[in-house]
């Protein structure tokens, strides 16, 4: 409450404002409340030059503060707390140990005293001093003529150019271990220290005129070197000759791509701040950019603002005694905090007259800071949960998972973004076809490499960047790859080959090729660029294209046409389970297997990953690694039970959410594969008890379900599948999709700065009352130049008939 404090119940450890504590009296009868209140003493100049302070509330239950640093110097606080008893408003100043019992004394300090779980998200608060190493005063330095160049670094013992370290004592420079930001390397830094004893290296990119990253191998943690000029010297490098790039990014990696980081956020341009309602910013509590740009284009959608901010009041007046753990609550004060104008508005007067006399002008940056909004939305996430750089694709599926889940009203926003797509499966051999449809939101579209218009000028640049790199000189002005839009598209619509086909017109693996179109056409299409894939080292790496993305899209080309005369379907057979004697004949892809491991995961844990993925490939086996690595038996042996055991086994190790009886995602994947649907394949899992020659036994017993489903099964997938790849309801009114046109506007883009989805920066434009509009975090601005050919994700709304 901007005024009133924050009353905490004593009894549930709750908070509330002084508009919801009666409330929240009325209702549960609880009487006895410890009531905050902060007071901030502002520093302001005085006209003596001094400071003079200024009193004025802090709000302390909502966390849409403006983005002052609360913490900084120029703040001293006064804090005032009381116990307040229900229903006379009866208050004792605290601290007061003669009038209250032990207890209440004891939980009242424990509330005072306690951290706010935000502030233990804060990044800086985990941050510690470092301390000066006891190698640096005495480090003996090889004189062996080795010269460190400014840029064209890579490790000694293999090809990788990013996370290399410089050995301080003979001037070797090698990689280091792989990381979850998407930095890394084999290890060589730390394999060369067990072998020669030299104890410090410095991270190269980190070199700047205050100093550098080191890393003590025998101390095993970071520290500091008082001596490290010299010691850089030594290697011809001169620290005051060394510049910190933007972003905390290496220059050596971010070289050729500094145009994109200058061209996405419109640097070295007088931006014009704007202000009002819609021109909210949020302020990034430590790679949390992601969420920032898509949060900002989420609630730039109509149906988005009538579902949480149009409905807040309600919303509001029916949330449960805790709406810290509702979502309708959290989207509403934050999609609230981003329209109603309150966080974002322009200085004053006299505060301009007073920067322009102090010849400092600062744009103010007014904004929320949405703590707790991403504590909810990510709690339990193992990615969305910690404080990475994360994809803003996969956070915008988790979100509309979380809309799916929790219905507002009659209306579902997500409505808006729901399509149907046709997928065509054909045998090559026979000729023959199959229709399935599924439901989507997101329309991928796969970078035409091979379409580039500049293809000289791209072999032209790599072979002057080899050049550079042989001869160690600072690589040249990059040339980036310029993919026409209409070659997407047309990758987009051709046919893929299906691995492992089983061709039930011959009753044998065959060639099969799938097709997909839209079986309907949503009222705001997403369209994400891929242009994120996995090096041979597993790295995750960038495409750095620009493609020719159009203001106006038109896809009706692609309306799917159903089976067409003269097709002739797919015999409605399954193929026959062959079931071992032996259980561990149902081996583990092991390619997969030491894919993983050489990233330095226990190998019994890759093998277990590989297994309970069903074989599908490292990188989803990678994802099982992540959301189990805190698991007690994480690195314990596989045990490979009985096949009958197969099913309740591989259901608790893969992680299903949701209903207790949900059957294993890799049996489900089985019996799709075989030709079924993925509603019939669940239920008749659900059915036998995820045995899976009795429900494949069920499915033929029942034909006259295939051609059916429920929309109680179609929800209850909605809610466990978490790419929200899932299947429509189909009751009587048939899917609920908003079809109609294919003919779009773009009004909307996310770009990403960096080289993987683990690292970077995202920022958002928007075209907001027919001009663009760049969401930075918390700087908002008129765009200039709107970077529409480098975005990864694009919002396109459909254009009225």
């Amino acid at each position: 409450d901007s005024e009133g404090g924050l009353y905490v119940c004593m009894n549930t450890f709750l908070g509330f404002g002084r508009e919801h504590i009666e409330r929240h009296y009325r209702k549960t009868g609880q009487c006895v409340y410890l009531h905050l209140k902060r007071h901030v003493i502002e520093k302001v100049p005085g006209a003596s030059g001094g400071a003079l302070p200024k009193r004025r509330n802090a709000k302390l239950f909502l966390d849409l503060e403006t983005n002052s640093d609360l913490n900084s110097d120029d703040f001293e606080y006064e804090d005032e707390a009381k116990l307040v008893l229900f229903p006379d408003h009866y208050e004792i100043s605290l601290p007061n140990i003669e009038e209250l019992p032990a207890l209440v004394t004891i939980a009242c300090d424990a509330l005072l005293s306690a951290k706010s779980p935000y502030r233990k998200q804060d990044p800086d608060s985990w941050e510690e001093e470092l301390q000066a190493s006891k190698h640096a005063k005495t480090l003996v330095q090889l004189d062996n003529g080795v010269r460190i160049p400014p840029s064209g670094w890579k490790c000694s013992k293999c090809d990788l150019r990013e996370n290399l370290w410089l050995n301080l004592t003979d001037g070797s420079v090698l990689c280091g271990k792989w990381f979850f930001d998407g930095s890394g390397g084999n290890g060589h830094a730390v394999e060369h220290y067990k072998e020669t004893g030299y104890p410090l290296a410095v991270k190269l990119g980190t070199i700047t005129p205050d100093g550098a990253d080191v890393y003590s191998f025998d101390e095993e943690e970071p520290v500091l070197d008082p001596h490290i000029a010299k010691h850089l010297a030594h290697f011809g490098i001169d620290m005051l000759q060394m510049q910190v790039t933007e972003n905390g990014l290496r220059d050596n990696d971010i070289k050729p791509r500094v145009s994109e980081w200058e061209v996405i956020q419109e640097a070295g341009m007088k931006l014009k701040p704007m202000y009002g309602p819609g021109y909210t910013g949020m302020k990034n509590l430590g790679n949390s950019c992601y969420l920032n740009a898509v949060m900002q284009a989420i609630f730039s959608i109509p149906e988005f603002q009538r579902a949480y901010v149009g409905n807040l009041p309600r919303i509001f007046d029916y949330s449960p005694l805790d709406p810290t753990q509702d979502f309708n609550t959290q989207m509403a004060k934050l999609g609230h905090g981003l329209l109603s104008g309150q966080y974002s508005k322009p200085p004053m007067k006299s505060e301009l007259i007073e920067q322009v006399m102090k010849e400092e002008h600062k744009p103010q940056h007014n904004g929320i800071s949405p703590r707790m909004f991403k504590a909810f939305i990510s709690k339990g996430h193992p990615e969305f949960s910690s404080n990475r750089q994360q994809d803003a694709q996969e956070f915008f599926l988790h979100l509309i998972n979380l809309v799916e889940r929790n219905p507002v009203g009659s209306e579902n926003p997500s409505d808006v973004f729901r399509f149907l797509v046709e997928e065509r499966t054909q045998c090559c051999q026979s000729r023959k076809v199959r229709y399935t449809e599924r439901v989507d939101y997101i329309m991928q579209l796969p970078v035409a490499m091979e379409a580039a218009t500049n293809k000289d000028e791209l072999i032209a640049y790599e072979l002057k960047r080899r050049e550079a790199e042989a001869a160690r000189r600072p690589p040249p002005e990059l040339v980036r790859a310029k993919i026409p839009f209409s070659a997407c598209l047309q990758a987009f619509s051709e046919p893929n080959n299906v691995e492992d086909f089983w061709s039930s017109a011959l009753q044998a693996k065959s060639a099969g090729v799938k097709t997909s179109r839209f079986a309907s056409f949503p009222e705001y299409l997403v369209v994400q660029i891929k242009k994120f894939t996995f090096g041979l080292d597993w790295i995750p790496k960038k495409l750095d294209v620009s493609i020719d993305m159009p203001d106006f899209l038109d896809i009706n080309h692609l309306r799917a046409r159903g089976l067409q005369p003269g097709e002739e379907e797919l015999p409605d057979i399954a193929p026959p389970i062959i079931i071992p004697d032996d259980p561990k004949a149902l081996d583990t892809d092991e390619s997969s297997v030491m894919q993983l491991a050489e990233m330095g995961f226990p190998l019994e844990a890759c093998r277990k990953a590989v297994y309970y993925t069903g074989n599908l490939g490292a990188e989803i086996a990678f994802n099982w690694i992540i959301a189990h690595m805190e698991e007690p038996d994480f690195a314990e042996p596989l045990v490979i039970p009985a096949f009958g055991e197969v099913a309740s086994s591989g259901a608790a190790a893969f992680g299903a959410v949701g209903l207790d009886n949900q059957p294993p995602e890799e049996m489900v994947a089985i019996i799709i594969s075989m030709g079924f649907q993925r509603n019939l394949a669940i239920q008749a899992l659900k059915a036998t008890n995820s045995n899976l020659e009795r429900a494949l036994e069920w499915i033929f017993s029942h034909p006259e379900l295939e051609e059916e489903s429920e929309p109680a099964l179609d929800m209850m997938n909605m809610e466990n599948n978490a790419n929200a790849n899932i299947l429509a309801e189909t009751g009587s009114e048939g899917p609920r999709v908003k079809d109609g046109s294919g003919r779009y506007e773009l009004f909307g883009f996310i770009s990403h700065m960096g080289t993987s989805t683990m690292s970077g920066h995202y920022v958002c434009h928007l075209k907001k009352e027919g001009r663009w509009v760049i969401y930075n975090d918390l700087r908002v601005c008129a765009s200039e130049r709107p970077p529409k050919d480098l975005g990864y994700i694009y919002f396109y709304h459909r254009i009225p008939s």
